[in-house]
């Protein structure tokens, strides 16, 4: 039986072998397909739960030493600085910015940061942006010590939230993976009949949890060097689409449906 990882290697550059494997077993697709997941989310859970490491210490340092005091009181952030605050910290950015003059757009623009602005706090990690309204809590007053309490708060339970971000982020990636082989199949179905190969739904959705293979690995690579691949959801099922349709069309056109 061959190797998993002979499989990845192997699904990278021939459709002929992924149509080979169309008669393994589902259990050992299905273990494919968590390996798979598993090495592309790698680089974001890296940069992400560094990014998150590096944004609460340097902002319980800048809290202390650069940031001048401040509330948020009925949704607002005040203070008494006159023009926005940038601060950058070898590749981390802090945004203060209590006159509304600094956008969400302009804070997701940056590759990691944390932004506390008018009417919402941002906080950036590799590109991806959260945002947390402060009219959430529209009775409540909250002080710059409030936030270095809390900033504290959060670097003590780091060893516990960075695994459980990634198992979070771990199962998420699961489900996108086989949501995406579940509709890939049906397209597999689909080339199937245009190619006049007989084959059942198990088969194509087996050979296309393989076919995503080049385009997930692309993408991981992508990540880990920090690239933004524009029109990424396209290329990723374009290349997926084609090649399925390419091993699909090395499947025998004698071949028999199998259960």
């Amino acid at each position: 039986m061959m190797n998993v990882f002979v499989q990845l290697w192997k699904s990278l550059y021939s459709p002929k072998d992924i149509a080979r494997f169309r008669f393994q077993g589902i259990g050992k697709t299905i273990g494919y397909l968590f390996l798979l997941t598993l090495l592309s989310v790698l680089p974001t859970f890296y940069y992400a739960s560094t990014s998150l490491a590096e944004s609460i210490r340097t902002t319980s340092a800048l809290l202390r030493n650069d940031l001048p005091p401040f509330s948020i009181e009925n949704g607002e952030l005040r203070s008494e600085a006159a023009e926005p605050i940038h601060i950058d910290q070898g590749g981390f950015t802090i945004v203060f910015d209590s006159t509304g003059k600094v956008t969400r757009r302009e804070v997701e623009r940056l590759p990691n940061a944390i932004a506390l602005l008018k009417h919402e706090a941002v906080l950036v990690a590799g590109y991806q942006a959260q945002h947390y309204s402060y009219a959430t809590f529209p009775d409540v007053t909250i002080t710059d010590e409030d936030v270095r309490v809390f900033i504290a708060s959060l670097q003590s339970l780091l060893p516990v939230l960075i695994p459980l971000f990634g198992l979070v982020l771990y199962v998420l990636a699961c489900a996108g993976k086989f949501v995406s082989v579940c509709l890939l199949a049906f397209f597999g179905l689909m080339f199937a009949g245009m190619l006049d190969k007989k084959l059942r739904y198990r088969h194509t959705w087996i050979m296309s949890a393989y076919a995503i293979t080049l385009s997930t690995v692309f993408f991981a690579l992508m990540e880990t060097v920090q690239t933004i691949v524009p029109y990424s959801t396209f290329i990723h099922w374009f290349v997926s689409l084609a090649v399925l349709f390419l091993a699909v069309k090395e499947v025998p056109a004698s071949a028999q449906r199998n259960s």
